[in-house]
């Protein structure tokens, strides 16, 4: 997510922070160092990998995906506990498939403890995994292979523009106060090119792809009951990634950020006075259509579902999230994320 990407709920419903260890908090100057800052970063409560994308086949069919995978620290505190099974972290992960042309979604997930190697993200091993779902690194590519019981999918993900650091002055800024902030980077324009099966049929595939990764301690205000999340690939080969949080007086918090990326791949900070989002069309208690304006750019496009049922229903929350198009003064492909309309998610 945003900027999380999603301060997710289900995430929280597990965090049993141990009182006796304290979590370093993101706050600006953080130096970043790559590969080591591509994995985990456990003196932090949460972190998360996304990858999202849309892809067609050799006839023009297309697809959305998405993997995730989440750590969440429950306690670190010294422990007399010896065992491989200790739970330091949780680890989670969603991985979803939209079939947009034959208007099926699937989604599965899955929890568990890093125990002796089921789940990790390792800069030793370049690898993020959940059981068979994982991202392997190969430098900056990423493979990345999903398999459930409805669909699977293999792809190769190579960067077409640099990583780009969101926010100022090394965070994501998400609240008043010290802490309330996130480290969070992306690769903006993924070329993806592999294979996924979906209702029993193999589809060779390529398309683009983003990936977000994001940890933090702390991060809303006890305000804020959700966001809105934006990626946008536009045909110019510039991107956007916007975000909204909505506060429960339905008021929109000015924290509120994105950025945007040039052909180039410069990045530029917008806040939440540089751009709108507004509703226009809803799926249940879901907006799937939206309009985004950013006057300095000139840009003003339509967001709109490329299927309206991309709702994950987890075990711990639900939220949408979907490959979506943008028409308008520009054209594009993108993914969308929505939270906190299931029940309020809670980062502070």
């Amino acid at each position: 997510m945003i900027a999380s990407r999603s301060a997710i709920a289900f995430v929280l419903a597990l965090s049993l922070t141990g009182a006796e260890f304290h979590y370093r908090e993101a706050l600006p100057g953080y130096v970043y160092q790559f590969p080591s800052d591509h994995f985990a970063h456990p003196d932090y409560r949460t972190e998360w990998w996304y990858y999202t994308g849309n892809v067609t086949d050799s006839n023009g069919k297309r697809f959305g995906f998405e993997l995730v995978f989440f750590r969440q620290g429950t306690n670190r505190a010294e422990s007399s506990n010896p065992s491989a099974w200790r739970v330091d972290d949780v680890y989670l992960a969603h991985a979803a498939l939209t079939d947009i042309d034959g208007k099926h979604f699937y989604y599965s997930e899955r929890t568990n403890r890093a125990g002796p190697g089921i789940a990790g993200a390792s800069v030793a091993k370049a690898e993020v995994w959940n059981g068979n779902w994982s991202a392997k690194w190969n430098g900056e590519n990423q493979n990345l292979s999903a398999l459930t019981d409805d669909f699977r999918f293999d792809l190769r993900a190579d960067p077409l523009k640099p990583l780009v650091i969101h926010g100022v002055n090394g965070v994501s800024q998400k609240a008043d106060g010290a802490g309330h902030a996130s480290h969070y980077v992306s690769f903006p324009r993924l070329s993806v090119s592999g294979s996924l099966t979906a209702g029993g049929k193999k589809h060779p595939v390529h398309g683009l792809a983003w990936m977000d990764h994001e940890w933090f301690t702390e991060q809303l205000d006890a305000s804020d009951t959700g966001w809105d999340w934006f990626s946008v690939q536009l045909e110019d080969k510039t991107e956007l990634m916007l975000f909204d949080l909505r506060k429960k007086d339905g008021s929109i918090d000015s924290h509120s950020s994105g950025t945007y990326i040039d052909a180039s791949g410069k990045a530029r900070h917008l806040t939440a006075a540089d751009f709108t989002l507004r509703p226009v069309a809803y799926w249940g208690k879901y907006p799937v259509k939206w309009r985004i304006e950013v006057p300095s750019l000139r840009i003003g496009i339509d967001c709109e579902a490329a299927l309206r049922e991309q709702e994950l229903k987890t075990n711990n929350a639900a939220y949408w999230e979907g490959a979506v198009n943008y028409s308008g003064s520009q054209k594009g492909l993108g993914y969308l994320e929505m939270t906190g309309y299931d029940k309020p998610v809670s980062f502070h």
